[in-house]
């Protein structure tokens, strides 16, 4: 069975840590490029609400069914954003990868890429997990273009699912990464990092 504990995963430009309430400041600068909290199909704090954002993340962390990151950048050490392990099963050696997003001017570079082939190598790996899922809003549709970017394989839509923060409900786009299919995952990740850009 899985057992995700807090880990540091590094391979430049990123460093992934274990999130911390030393993070508030980096992250509150991190939503501010972008003034991301503005996207109402992300998950991203508005600054008010970073501390709430980063305690509720322990909590779930506590819970056993959430493992939170911030995702630095390995050189300066400056918070690029956050990243977590959630919708931990451990009896079937599952989980997702989520809660994911970066300052405005980090996107569409190596961040994302390396980070996620970071998470999913501990998860494959390291931990052994059989499936590693994402999952997004239907309207996020910059989010599930990254995940497919990234060789998951749509499973399909969750109706009616989950409450957006403005209140409204969305629909919840799935999808998945089995363990049979990571190493040509793997290939093609590394193949991305590598070609010039």
């Amino acid at each position: 069975m899985i057992n995700v504990q807090p880990v540091t995963l590094e391979r430049a430009p990123v460093r992934l840590v274990p999130l911390a309430l030393e993070h508030e400041e980096g992250l509150k600068a991190a939503a501010a490029d972008g003034e991301l909290w503005n996207i109402r199909v992300t998950s991203v704090p508005e600054p008010q609400n970073t501390l709430a954002y980063i305690t509720t993340a322990l909590e779930h962390r506590e819970a056993g069914h959430r493992m939170p990151f911030a995702v630095l950048d390995s050189a300066t050490g400056r918070v690029l954003g956050s990243s977590s392990y959630h919708d931990i099963v451990p009896a079937v050696d599952r989980l997702e990868i989520g809660w994911t997003w970066y300052a405005k001017s980090v996107q569409r570079s190596a961040v994302n890429t390396t980070a996620k082939l970071l998470l999913l190598q501990h998860a494959f790996d390291t931990l052994g997990a059989q499936l590693v899922g994402w999952r997004t809003d239907n309207y996020n549709f910059a989010s599930q273009r990254a995940i497919e970017r990234l060789g998951a394989k749509k499973d399909g839509v969750l109706r009616h699912h989950a409450l957006r923060r403005d209140g409204t409900v969305r629909d919840t786009v799935m999808y998945s990464l089995a363990a049979g299919e990571w190493p040509e995952v793997r290939a093609h990740l590394e193949y991305q990092l590598a070609r010039p850009r």
